[in-house]
């Protein structure tokens, strides 16, 4: 149960998204920034897509490195326009790729793999849905495979519950799990607040001192 619990709670595309992150310093970390960093981010998915891609059998090259990190600014070019109007990640706010590239790039990434809707339904299990492929290239299935979960993430109903935390220095986009959720984890909760209770408490101070 807490495995499909956890499947329910990851989505691919918010995944790659999330390979710029906050580096605990002050500054942005990217967990694609080398070719060592992207097989182990890759490995980490192996969970949500190691039904359709041989990832063990997977060679990381910097072509497909980078072939990842074009798809993951796409993915973050659309995350922007989803939240719009309320400001993008901080992260790469000021460079977005434009949305018209973005989605002719996620698209073209999805038909490089020609699939086929497949049934499993294993014995004493629910039925769920899968794809088949004669694709050959892992990398090729790999991009393919991210680019498909993006669509079926920014066509599906968590696309509107999408959000940029706005807590300082954080810049990962979140889903949204309750109706008051402004932030995308307890830490950053924490860190919000206290940022507004430090201004309240400088506005404060600052208006009694004109005051004398």
């Amino acid at each position: 149960m807490s495995n499909r619990e956890v499947r329910v709670e990851r989505w691919p595309a918010l995944e790659l998204a999330s390979t710029i992150r906050h580096d605990g310093d002050g500054g942005v970390a990217d967990d694609l920034a080398t070719v060592p960093g992207t097989a182990r981010w890759i490995h980490q998915q192996a969970e949500l897509l190691g039904d359709h891609v041989d990832i063990a059998a997977l060679t990381v090259s910097e072509q497909l490195r980078s072939e990842i990190v074009e798809l993951r600014q796409a993915v973050r070019a659309l995350f922007a326009r989803a939240v719009s109007p309320a400001p993008p990640s901080r992260a790469d706010a000021h460079r977005l790729m434009p949305a018209g590239q973005a989605l002719a790039l996620l698209n073209a990434a999805a038909a490089r793999e020609a699939v086929v809707p497949r049934l499993d339904w294993p014995e004493g299990e629910t039925p769920r849905a899968g794809v088949s492929s004669q694709e050959r290239d892992a990398g090729v299935r790999l991009i393919a495979a991210l680019a498909r979960a993006a669509i079926d993430f920014l066509s599906g109903p968590q696309r509107e519950q999408l959000r940029s935390c706005n807590a300082p220095r954080c810049v990962r986009y979140f889903v949204k799990s309750h109706g008051r959720q402004e932030w995308c984890k307890p830490s950053c909760a924490n860190r919000a607040r206290a940022a507004r209770h430090y201004q309240r408490h400088h506005a404060t101070n600052t208006a009694g001192g004109h005051d004398h």
